[in-house]
């Protein structure tokens, strides 16, 4: 009978394959303690929970209430026909503490032991075999020998360093007692928790044969510890899964018990992504996973290994690339989870293949035709699908190394070369498949595929314009395949490399000699270099062209002709594309938009080649520029909001403008050697164009337009440094500063509002009209600049009014307030018009007005306005102000001039084509005239101080401080210009002021050794009387050394100048010896000598002449003599008495200080 029972139990040892798993509805009943979904599972159903279900009905509840109690009463309703019952309640019956502490000290045994099997504290000798022993035993020791059991297994797995093994073991593999087995493992873990997590029992349990049938039975009897012991396998997992015995065993028991609870599966995957363990387990997961509503566009196949492969978590990449080759490796198995994946993803690439779709390709054309059909069409709901299998395919082949099968390749093909419809859809799948031919060219091998592959890149040529008109979509698959012939035809294969990856958002290599194939196709059969400038000239251009349009454009390939100069080789012209493109856009600017203007305006300017350098583009018109300007002119950029043309098609023509016109002097030397001078634009063109007022708005937008504001700024400040002015850019911050903004919200919305003519009339009545005139001014003042453009001229044209006397100092103070604030958004016409305004009468009555470029060229018409403007200080700002901006202006219009000239020959080529009459012949005669034009602005003070009888002493001082103030500018601007006007000398008078009211004056001491090396006389004097004031002023050791050299020349002049000469030396430099020692006392021995040694020479030339020869009475009748007479006495005489009263004036001024 024996031997007949072990033959019975010994066949029923076999896997779980034939086991009965909780439900998913079971497992829900019992998460939730829904009773009546209890009694309605079957007795099988029922069994698996008993153990749970009978320590539910037996233990003390937590839970008080009256509805727990009377779902206890059914529960114990449910049990009371249950046979097995029984069997668990005795199980229940027994001492665990006692159980507990034999396990414990069994524990500390083995430890001692070093793990062997001795003697057992919980189960003596075994008489039988485990399993007998199990099914004779009473319950205490049915669970000493499971816990025996399990105790073993969990410390050889403790031991086992991560190394799968598999434990044989009678208890856990005989299928007669396994139910009973499973209800003694349930009760052990529930009542001795400490010693058996469930975490370790779990892991325990993967080494066991059946064991995924007990873990699901055991996590099922206590629902609560589902993501516990998920999370616990999978973080004990092993990276890859497939590789080894325990890892499939592992990812088929989280498999069942994902099955047992399917709501939780995906956070089951979400954890296999954080640990990076068992990636087959999370396609597993997904390839069970049946969503409640089906999405007909993406699978969530699809969506979850595209997310694994696409995201930006490059370990994840990484772990799931090494999953997808290891699993290539081995020969292809059914029950490989990768081949399942590969299996499922070719299937739904079949199911929306168009059912005629094959890769046999007819001969004739009618067939040709024919398979353009409807019925090999993409269906419009399968285009997304479409797409985003492409994209995984690419991902799968090009990140992590998919290699495919003839089958997979040959659908794929099939997919790739299926037409779409006509949608935004179908545009991005018609892109993403030419991309994927042109990365993985090895999916067309036959000549049959590559015929195949020729006619579907035809009909994408045919039927680009209809796709993007249909599809209402600005970037089109046509722009990428013009972008990808020209890259071909230049061989930039790194680029065309760049445009695939982008184009499918993923970086996979791809080898520049797989794309051999392709170039052949396009350069050859598709795309020659004539068709596709032919073509790229007749694409449309983008319609509000802005950075918010993505994709590849017809920009991008028009900016890749322009750089091969493709158009200036065929003979295309590109300007009215480029004109017409420019004209479309809007903020934010498109990246690619200052890249084409600089491509184009090398183009223009840069022959394609030597050989023949009248192969260039031709530059935008003057009539077409000003169309873009045309309002915005009219009023000096306030009616540019109301034009159709928008603020960035204004900034982007004035970029090419200035950018053109600085590329050409750049390239004057190259131009000269080649013979060609381009024409500029002319400065009629350039004062039509509001370049201040578009510059101040782009200030504002400049996170919408990118670097093209910082670009202008650069441009400004080479070419138009007048309109660059540190003052202009303090200003505006004063007029647009917050304090302004407070002032206007102060404005009421319902105030009047006065015109150009209330204004007008208000100047015109002054004085009597002054408090009218003041109320209109602080309205003005309240307005933003732009609105004040409307009254620029009535406000200019009256500025000679306000010099008659009379008028208060408010109004005056007020009209350059408003000057300044008209200043920041149109200077250049707004300079004009007060030059105008304040010339001489004399000049108004011959109505002799000034444009532009007379200015420019000549800054001193600034200076020459009405001497009344001299004794106006608000005026004379405003005058300042112009003539530092026009000096900037002439110097940076005479630089372009001299190297416009340093390479042409002037007698045959125009020196500017900005026709300013009067032209200067020679660049050192320009530099004169820059010269007398820096000058200038010290000469005028002198006139100003002889014209100041009736002036104020107040308002003479600011006229002081403000020309003395611009100086100091000047000066530190340019410290030649010091040396400059200093050698060139001015008069002695304008001394103290220049000293006192310069602070940056201090730099002559630098060049005065200089000045008074120099051979003039004149300029010896004036470099001494310089030197006098800076000591005085500025007593340094520097100018002490100077001190002493000035007066080592006085000595040593003093022996080799002439008797005349002498005479006109020393008279006016006597005095400043004074000063030397008021200065620096230790200079008094150096003085007394040189007064000495003169006093000697001019005494001993005098007694030559002297009729009486006693000194006394020579010197009694000298002092009763006038002033006058002494005036017309002799030289020395007068040389000798300046001695005398230098000396008197030294003795004076020390005595003073004492």
């Amino acid at each position: 009978l024996r031997f007949i029972f072990w033959r019975v139990n010994f066949a029923a040892m076999a896997d779980s394959s034939g086991l009965q798993f909780v439900s998913s509805f079971a497992f829900e009943a019992m998460q939730k303690v829904d009773v009546v979904r209890l009694a309605a599972l079957s007795d099988p159903e029922l069994r698996l929970l008993l153990p749970c279900l009978v320590r539910m009905a037996l233990c003390a509840p937590a839970d008080q209430s009256q509805t727990w109690a009377q779902d206890k009463k059914l529960i114990l309703r449910l049990l009371s026909g249950v046979e097995a019952v029984n069997s668990i309640v005795a199980l229940l019956s027994v001492d665990f503490h006692a159980l507990e502490q034999d396990a414990r000290k069994e524990q500390q045994l083995r430890h001692k032991a070093g793990g062997s099997n001795g003697e057992s504290i919980l189960v003596s000798q075994l008489q039988h075999g485990l399993t007998l022993e199990f099914e004779h035993s009473d319950p205490l020791r049915r669970l000493r020998l499971a816990l025996s059991e399990l105790l073993v297994i969990m410390n050889k797995v403790s031991d086992s360093n991560g190394e799968f093994f598999l434990k044989s073991s009678e208890l856990f593999e005989s299928s007669v007692y396994l139910e009973e087995v499973a209800d003694v493992l349930c009760i052990l873990q529930a009542e001795l928790p400490s010693l058996l997590p469930i975490v370790d029992v779990a892991e325990a349990l993967l080494h066991v044969r059946n064991g995924d049938w007990f873990l699901c039975l055991l996590v099922a009897n206590v629902p609560d510890s589902f993501n516990e012991v998920c999370r616990g396998l999978i973080k004990n997992g092993e990276r890859q899964d497939e590789e080894s015995v325990g890892g499939r065993r592992r990812t088929e028991a989280l498999r069942q018990l994902c099955q047992m609870n399917p709501s939780q599966a995906l956070n089951i995957r979400a954890m296999v992504v954080e640990e990076c363990h068992l990636p087959g387990l999370g396609v597993a997961l997904t390839l069970d996973f049946k969503p409640d509503a089906a999405d007909d566009a993406v699978s969530p196949l699809v969506s979850y290994v595209s997310g694994l492969l696409l995201g930006t978590n490059h370990k994840v990449r990484t772990w799931f690339g090494m999953f997808i080759r290891n699993g290539q490796q081995r020969k292809r198995e059914s029950s490989s989870v990768l081949w399942q994946m590969r299996r499922q993803l070719l299937l739904e690439l079949v199911a929306i293949l168009p059912r005629s779709r094959s890769t046999h390709v007819p001969n004739n054309r009618d067939m040709e035709e024919s398979s353009s059909s409807e019925c090999s069409g993409l269906r419009e709901e399968h285009v997304v699908k479409a797409s985003a299998l492409l994209r995984l395919y690419c991902a799968l082949m090009g990140i992590a190394g998919l290699r495919p099968t003839d089958e997979e390749s040959e659908q794929l093909l099939q997919l790739m070369t299926s037409r779409p419809p006509a949608t935004p859809a179908g545009v991005r799948f018609v892109s993403l498949s030419f991309c994927k031919l042109l990365a993985f060219s090895t999916l067309v091998s036959t000549p049959e595929q590559e015929q195949l592959m020729v006619m579907w890149l035809s009909w994408m040529i045919k039927e680009e314009e209809y796709f993007e008109s249909a599809a209402g979509v600005s970037a089109s698959f046509g722009e990428m395949l013009l972008l990808v012939a020209m890259y071909f035809h230049s061989n930039q294969l790194s680029s065309i490399i760049e445009l695939v990856c982008s184009t499918l958002g993923m970086k996979i290599p791809i080898k520049p000699s797989s794309l051999s194939k392709m170039k052949t196709i396009f350069t050859q059969e598709i795309f020659t270099e004539q068709v596709v400038t032919a073509h790229a000239v007749r694409v449309a251009v983008t319609n509000s062209l802005s950075a918010n349009i993505t994709g590849f454009l017809p920009i991008h390939c028009i900016y890749q002709l322009l750089r091969s100069r493709a158009f200036t080789k065929h003979k295309v012209s590109i300007k009215d594309w480029i004109y017409r493109q420019l004209c479309e856009t809007t903020t934010p600017i498109h990246t690619q938009l200052i890249p084409l203007i600089d491509a184009y305006i090398n183009s223009i300017l840069t022959p394609a080649s030597k050989a023949n350098p009248e192969a260039t583009n031709q530059p935008i018109t003057e009539q077409e520029i000003l169309n873009v300007f045309q309002n915005s002119q009219s009023d000096g950029g306030r009616g540019a909001g109301r034009t159709r043309y928008s603020i960035t098609t204004q900034l982007l023509i004035l970029y090419y403008i200035l950018s053109y016109e600085e590329n050409l002097l750049a390239s004057t030397k190259q131009l000269a050697a080649m013979q060609r001078k381009p024409k500029s634009y002319s400065a009629a063109l350039m004062d039509q164009i509001p370049i201040k007022y578009l510059v101040t708005q782009a200030q504002g937008l400049q996170q919408e337009l990118g670097g093209l504001h910082s670009s202008l700024l650069r441009l400004l400040a080479t070419n138009y440094p007048h309109l660059c002015l540190v003052e202009d850019w303090v200003c505006e911050e004063e007029v647009t500063g917050t304090l302004p903004l407070l002032r206007k919200m102060m404005l009421p919305s319902n105030t009047c509002r006065y015109t150009q003519s209330q204004l007008h009339q208000a100047f015109q009545k002054l004085p009597s009209s002054s408090p009218r005139l003041m109320r209109i001014l602080e309205h003005l003042s309240l307005l933003p600049p732009a609105d004040l453009i409307p009254y620029a001229e009535a406000l200019t044209t009256s500025m000679a009014l306000l010099l008659e006397t009379g008028v208060p100092r408010r109004i005056l103070q007020t009209l350059n307030k408003l000057w300044m604030a008209l200043n920041t958004v149109m200077p250049r016409r707004l300079w004009v018009m007060t030059v105008n305004a304040l010339q001489p009468s004399a000049k108004l009555l011959r109505q002799q007005r000034y444009t532009q470029n007379d200015l420019m060229v000549d800054p001193l018409i600034v200076l020459r306005c009405d001497q009344r403007v001299f004794r106006c200080p608000p005026f004379m700002d405003i005058v300042l102000h112009m003539l530092n901006g026009y000096l900037l202006a002439s110097k940076a219009y005479l630089h372009c001039h001299l190297k416009e000239t340093a390479d042409f020959d002037r007698q045959n080529q125009t020196v500017s084509s900005l026709g300013v009459p009067g032209q200067p012949d020679t660049p050192e005669v320009t530099r004169e005239e820059l010269k007398n034009a820096l000058l200038a602005a010290q000469v005028f003070s002198y006139k100003l101080t002889s014209s100041t009888e009736s002036l104020l002493f107040s308002d003479l001082r600011e006229v002081q401080c403000l020309i003395c103030c611009l100086l100091h500018q000047m000066f530190i601007a340019d410290p030649n210009i010091a040396k400059l006007v200093h050698f060139q000398g001015y008069p002695q008078a304008l001394l103290p002021l220049t000293v006192a009211g310069i602070p940056s004056i201090h730099i002559c001491l630098d060049f005065i050794p200089e000045l008074l090396a120099q051979p003039q006389l004149e300029k010896q004097i004036f470099a001494i009387q310089l030197l006098s004031h800076l000591c005085t002023q500025y007593a340094l050791p520097k100018s002490l050394s100077v001190a002493r050299l000035a007066i080592s020349v006085m000595g040593t002049l003093l022996t080799v100048l002439t008797h005349a000469k002498r005479f006109a030396f020393f008279m006016p430099t006597l005095p400043c010896l004074v000063a030397f020692c008021q200065a620096f006392p230790p200079l008094y021995d150096d003085v007394t000598a040189l007064l000495v040694q003169i006093g000697q020479v001019c005494a001993s030339d005098a007694a030559t002449k002297a009729r009486d020869i006693d000194p006394l009475i020579a010197r009694k009748y000298t002092l009763l003599r006038t002033a006058e007479e002494l005036g017309g006495s002799d030289p020395d005489v007068q040389l000798c008495y300046c001695v005398e009263a230098t000396f008197m004036d030294i003795i004076s001024s020390t005595l003073h200080r004492l």
